[in-house]
């Protein structure tokens, strides 16, 4: 999973209104699998969150949140919050809550799954019979923003951030504001960075040495610096290449063309790849890629996406981090030791 640009298209909504307001109605039949939230010391409702299409008023602490964006849920556990619903985008994980998140969750029922394979599943969403609905990290258009906030107050991605380009900082400022742990939510953020920072400070080798995560989609697609990796690499001190943010523009990440493979010629380059044996073989044998020293050096990592690590790269939140830090640093440091003999390893 890469995590690439979504384009919907334009749908008709007229019809699903109707079913969306039976569901949501005080006599509704809707199917209820998940328990509801129980969250205790949340503070200051009425809320107000804008987002990119309005704003979302929460009256009341919500007790049963589902998210429709992709890495919401670990905010919430995080914050002590169990959502009714998630959406999966991928790693088939039952409630789509992944290992690093398992103890946040505890014993609590997981949530129900959605799919996001063709689109929001609207009616699903309203059979949960929700009282906030989160689609921060996501591409969220005005037609599913209007849909959604029929059904419940709809926190979609912020004013200003590209569509799946929103930090996990803030992700978890905007969903401890929705569900009124504002306080929680800003020491969440601060000992997360906490831990960043002793990365950082620990391997002062990174400081000023370029790095990029890239994979094979279409060619070659990078990351940019308006996304969770490319953020990634520069809060543990590198530097993303020069040029890299006019190649994605307004987006998270962009094609490279043939005239720029010179882009990914970095200290370190990061690949995220679907088959690591098949995948890494295929791009090391690439006539354009392998003269680059980046390649002749052993500077490039490559991680598999199904896999745990390959997966949190691409889920980076307060649950997932501590997690990614302790299996890709060796690799970054090992990248980055100035020897090209020194292999780096494959995390375990």
């Amino acid at each position: 999973m890469r995590l690439l640009p979504i384009r919907r298209t334009a749908m008709a909504v007229a019809g699903l209104l109707l079913f969306l307001v039976a569901a949501c109605g005080p006599n509704s039949n809707a199917t209820d699998t998940a328990a509801p939230s129980a969250p205790s010391g949340a503070t200051g409702f009425p809320v107000s969150v804008p987002n990119k299409f309005g704003t979302a008023t929460i009256t009341a602490e919500p007790k049963r949140v589902v998210t429709v964006g992709l890495v919401e849920q670990d905010s919430l556990l995080a914050l002590g919050v169990v959502p009714v619903g998630t959406t999966e985008w991928f790693g088939e994980k039952p409630g789509a809550i992944w290992p690093w998140a398992e103890a946040a969750l505890g014993s609590a029922p997981k949530p129900q799954v959605l799919t996001d394979t063709d689109g929001i599943q609207f009616e699903k969403v309203a059979a949960l019979r929700p009282d906030l609905i989160l689609a921060v990290y996501s591409g969220l258009t005005a037609e599913d923003y209007a849909t959604l906030s029929k059904i419940a107050p709809t926190v979609a991605q912020p004013q200003g951030s590209v569509d799946y380009g929103v930090s996990w900082q803030d992700v978890t400022r905007t969903v401890g504001a929705a569900v009124g742990r504002k306080a929680q939510a800003e020491k969440l953020v601060a000992d997360t960075e906490a831990k960043l920072a002793a990365v950082k400070q620990a391997h002062p080798e990174f400081a000023g040495k370029s790095g990029l995560m890239a994979t094979t989609y279409e060619g070659y697609y990078v990351y940019g610096p308006q996304d969770s990796r490319g953020r990634l690499l520069t809060d543990l001190g590198l530097t993303l290449p020069a040029g890299l943010a006019e190649v994605t523009g307004k987006e998270f990440g962009a094609n490279l063309s043939k005239e720029r493979t010179d882009l990914l010629d970095t200290d370190v380059l990061i690949w995220l790849v679907d088959a690591y044996a098949a995948d890494k073989a295929k791009v090391q044998a690439d006539p354009l890629y392998a003269k680059l020293d980046v390649k002749t050096q052993g500077r490039d990592v490559y991680l598999e996406n199904e896999e745990l690590e390959g997966a949190a790269t691409s889920f980076i939140t307060p649950l997932s981090l501590p997690f990614l830090l302790d299996k890709l640093v060796p690799q970054l440091a090992a990248a980055l030791d100035g020897n090209p003999a020194t292999e780096v390893k494959r995390a375990s």
